[in-house]
């Protein structure tokens, strides 16, 4: 299993949702993503597109700006 950082400071919607998609096309399962955005509408986006997945959101959380999202392949 690996871990892979996402560093989507800056990109506005729907850029780091569709970022996050591209990537775990490429992943295996039990893979994990770090998503890292400022886009305030990522914490609508990202969840949705798990919802269209499957995969599982294992956290989010919010510090100074930044939603941090911890995505685990299914």
């Amino acid at each position: 299993m690996t871990e892979t950082i996402m560093n989507l400071h800056g990109l506005k919607c729907p850029l780091p949702a569709l970022r996050v998609r591209k990537k775990l096309m490429g992943l295996n399962s039990g893979d994990l993503i770090v998503a890292e955005c400022t886009d305030p509408m990522a914490a609508i986006d990202i969840p949705n597109l798990l919802r269209q997945t499957g995969d599982a959101l294992e956290s989010k959380t919010e510090a100074d700006g930044v939603l941090t999202f911890r995505i685990r392949k299914k």
